[in-house]
């Protein structure tokens, strides 16, 4: 499986050769850093930890381990199909007209100061509110993954990947590609 960290710069358009405007989210990718392999006989599974930047300085387990490879970009290539997962915009408190879609009451027949409201919420018995009814809240913020995107381009010399369509997180957000398998 491939797999790099990255951060979100925002969205562009490329056009292609037959002259068709394609948009894309441009992802930045500083070089990935090996900095622990886990071993199906020392841990009982078998996993890769990743970090991404600088330290401002370097811990002792660091300095011990030999293992230190470098992921870059180039790891993908053009027309590859990847996941990308990050946090979702953060939107706050919402009513429920805007988080959950809910039409609001007429706006006619008596009917003052309840257009975006959300009606009634329950029933005679079991005279409590159920779980998971929808009501007005927080929205966004939560982990989120765009599957099926393709790779339309990667610049190695300036570590950027651009990924055809719209990826989850605010600008300058970490966000992890994946190959998709």
């Amino acid at each position: 499986m491939k797999f790099i960290i990255g951060r979100k710069l925002g969205m562009s358009q490329i056009f292609s050769e037959d002259g068709a405007v394609i948009p894309v989210t441009v992802i930045e990718v500083e070089p990935n850093t090996v900095t622990q392999v886990k071993t199906k006989e020392k841990d009982g599974y078998e996993a890769v930890q990743v970090s991404v930047g600088k330290k401002k300085r370097e811990t002792k387990i660091n300095q011990q381990q030999n293992v230190g490879d470098k992921l870059t970009v180039s790891i993908f290539s053009e027309g590859d199909i990847v996941k990308v997962s990050g946090v979702s915009k953060g939107k706050g408190f919402q009513g429920v007209v805007k988080r959950h879609g809910f039409s609001g009451m007429p706006f006619s027949h008596g009917h003052h100061h309840v257009l975006r409201h959300a009606g009634s919420i329950g029933q005679r018995f079991p005279q409590h509110t159920l779980k998971g009814m929808r009501m007005a809240g927080r929205m966004g913020g939560v982990k989120a993954t765009t599957r099926g995107l393709k790779v339309v381009k990667i610049d190695v010399e300036n570590n950027l990947i651009a990924v055809k369509g719209a990826v989850p997180g605010n600008k300058k957000s970490i966000v992890i590609i994946q190959s998709q398998e």
